[in-house]
């Protein structure tokens, strides 16, 4: 075994269950022109189970992130995986009148689907009644890390109406936001100006316990800055953040967005078992379920000699 080898597995999980998933789960949605179709998984087994609502990337789906989604689900958390209006599968049209707002009926699909846990809980046999939802958390991915960045406290200047309203949800206790966009401005390159207009947060409100997750290799052809640009939401916020940096790592963070899709330009199975564990041991931190598994994670990387990433944190 070598000295990585260790950083990847040495931290305890608890045990393994099956997972039961349930595709698509839908729930009607005035206004937005489609139905909201999710993909709900959850151990067959446990009870007060927490939950984690997940924002694919651009284009992707409910059928993305099985990486994370999989896991998470198998050690304890049910997991929601809403298919947002970008997605490849719905081929909205650029000249869609709601295309300028896409970043907003993100936010309110995963405010419905909140507004709604208990018909979700019907929906999946055999998970009515388990879940705790006192302990709930939002995860994204590139586009989705900003869309649960908004549920967290991130603001985002509305180029339709000119605001930057606070979307944060009390109902939302913990975060992760892997490979997510950093500052606007002069930070963007001028096609990111140009087509994402959206895309100019604010970090200053984003209170909630959060762990930012970043590749020092993701060079995003948005921004003039280089990868540091993705460490905005760790660095630019306050209150209670940690930053796990993955060495080598490009956007797809070792291949997070599905098994062997074609979006992965770095795979690396090792990479994304620590994404697995350090993502499952942060969760049962923030959430207050335990925290030995948070420590454990943080000691094993720190003493590791040859570690492929680094955790740091930072408190209010």
């Amino acid at each position: 075994m070598t000295a990585s080898d260790v950083a990847t597995t040495d931290v305890a999980l608890n045990v393994s269950t099956s997972v039961v998933s349930v595709k698509p789960v839908v729930l009607e949605a005035p206004g937005r022109g489609e139905d909201l179709q999710m993909r709900v998984s959850a151990p067959t087994a446990g009870d007060a189970l927490p939950i984690v609502l997940f924002a694919h990337g651009f284009g992707s789906s409910l059928d993305g992130y099985g990486p994370l989604a999989d896991f998470w689900a198998a050690h304890g958390f049910v997991v929601i995986q809403p298919t947002h209006l970008d997605s490849r599968t719905v081929g909205l049209a650029q000249s869609d009148p709601r295309t300028p707002r896409i970043w907003r009926f993100r936010v309110e699909d995963m405010k419905r689907i909140l507004d709604q846990l208990e018909l979700l809980e019907a929906a999946v046999p055999g998970l009515s009644g388990r879940l705790d939802h006192s302990r709930i958390a939002a995860a994204g991915h590139s586009f989705g890390g900003q869309t649960a960045g908004n549920l967290l406290g991130l603001r985002v200047l509305d180029p339709v109406s000119g605001k930057a309203e606070d979307l944060s949800d009390p109902r939302i206790k913990a975060g992760v936001l892997l490979a997510t966009a950093g500052r606007g401005g002069a930070d963007l390159t001028s096609f990111a100006a140009e087509h994402f207009p959206f895309m100019n947060p604010s970090f200053a409100n984003m209170v909630t316990p959060t762990l930012v997750v970043v590749g020092d290799r993701d060079d995003s052809p948005l921004s003039v800055r280089g990868p540091e640009w993705l460490a905005d939401p760790y660095f630019l916020s306050p209150g209670d953040k940690s930053l796990l940096t993955l060495f080598g790592a490009e956007h797809s963070l070792g291949g997070i967005p599905g098994y062997e899709v074609k979006e992965t330009t770095d795979e690396n199975p090792e990479r994304v078992a620590l994404i697995q564990r350090v993502t499952w041991a942060y969760l049962r931190h923030a959430l207050d379920i335990e925290h030995a598994s948070w420590a454990a994670v943080r000691k094993t990387l720190s003493e590791s000699v040859a570690p492929i990433g680094r955790i740091e944190s930072k408190s209010s």
